[in-house]
This record gives structure tokens, sequence and C-alpha cells, in this order.
């Protein structure tokens, strides 16, 4: 899944590439989204990077390598991924849990509301896609609950994986420390550790590969905490 800009990028580096036989520059690349700043080139292409469609190489000059192209650009289908572009957003107000029979634990099934990067930022969580079942324990505290399928490295530390379903309850609150749905921008969702420092908010990866981020506490709205994992073998 990636995000208009994010696609915008590709498809400009692999034209110019296709033309020139070289990436456009930093300054090019900007000017051509619209940027006000290289950061946000610098975060574009961090994240086609981590989704595995540009390599950077070291000590060379615009290093920009394309590894592959989604399948709106002519690329080969990728087994278990599907690139898109989504507008919108979760909806306010998620299909409310339904209790299942007695006999099944007492699980509770919660919508999927799509993927959430343990990585790079994706762009918000648009629709429910499937449902799944959790034990009715793992429902913490007061409020909706939701989960989230995870793609992405990043949090392998505190145990949670690629592939994995986590549990989130809607808060908008959390303390420093928490694992947190972060909305970046009101544009791209990660989930990340949170801590608060000052006038700044920090997004911590439990994974030394990954850097934190420090972002304005403006720029970042917490849209629920982990309070649960499920995983499949």
């Amino acid at each position: 899944m990636l995000t208009k800009k994010q696609l915008d990028l590709l498809e400009f580096i692999h034209k110019r590439v296709q033309a020139d036989g070289v990436p456009p520059s930093f300054d090019e690349m900007k000017e051509a989204l619209d940027l006000r700043s290289k950061s946000g080139i610098h975060r574009l292409i961090t994240a086609l990077e981590e989704r595995g469609f540009i390599r950077r190489l070291a000590h060379r000059a615009r290093a920009l390598e394309i590894v592959k192209l989604p399948e709106s650009m002519g690329g080969a289908p990728t087994s278990g991924f599907s690139p898109r572009v989504i507008d919108g957003d979760r909806p306010d107000t998620p299909p409310p849990p339904t209790a299942l029979p007695v006999d099944a634990i007492h699980a509770v099934e919660l919508p999927v509301m799509g993927k959430i990067a343990a990585g790079v930022p994706i762009e918000a969580i648009s629709h429910a896609s499937r449902n799944v079942a959790v034990p009715g324990q793992m429902l913490a505290g007061q409020g909706n609950h939701y989960a989230l399928e995870v793609k992405g490295d990043s949090m392998i530390e505190a145990g949670i994986n690629d592939g994995d379903v986590v549990v989130i309850r809607e808060t908008s609150v959390a303390d420093n420390g928490d694992i947190v749905v972060a909305l970046v921008e009101d544009q791209e969702a990660t989930l990340k550790r949170i801590m608060r420092q000052g006038n700044s908010i920090a997004l911590e990866a439990a994974n030394p590969a990954y850097e934190t981020r420090i972002l304005r506490d403006d720029q970042v709205k917490v849209q629920g905490k982990l309070v649960g994992l499920i995983r499949t073998y």
C-alpha cells in the first residue's frame, strides 16, 4: 500500500531514470512534488526503500536504484502485497464488536481496519476489511476496540512481528512508553512507542535499524493504544 506522494515520487524517479539514465536530484524531486523541504523527500525515499521499491547505493552520487514497480506502474504482482492508493481515513465509528457464542472461549469479533506500518508510516487506516476473534479479557478499559495487521519489523524487539494482528483501544491520550497508533500530519499512521519531550513527540522503534522520529506535538495525534496481540503460526 503506497500513499499518493510515495507513488508520485516513485513514478518521477522511474521516468527520469528511463529518460536520463540517472535518478533526479533531491532538489528536483522536491520541486516535482511541490514540497517545501528536502526532509519530506528523505521521508518518502525511506518509505519506498523499506517497502522494497528502491535501494540506496553507498558512496555514489544520486545513488538510487529502482528495485521493483507496483502493478499500477506495470510491475509484476507480488504475493500477499497489492500496492494501491487509498483516499480517506478510518471511519469515526467502526462496526461494533459482535459477541460470539459462549463456547468460543468468550471471544469477541473486532473489525480489522487495515494494515499499520511497524516501520515507516503508511497512509491512514481506511475501512474494515474483515473481522478477527479475540479473547474478551484482552479488551482493556472502556471504549471501542479495533484490530490492525502489522507490516514491517520496526517493533520486533517489543515482540511485534510482521503479519501479527494488534488489538487497539481507541484513545487520544497515552503515557510515555506506551505503544500507540500515531497519526502523523493527519495523513499517515504508524505503530510506535511514544515519548513526549516538552513540545515535541518522539516516535521510537523497537529495532536499532530504525531511527527515532522527533515531531512537533501538533504533528502527531494518538489514535489508540496497544492492548493485545494475535499471532498465527
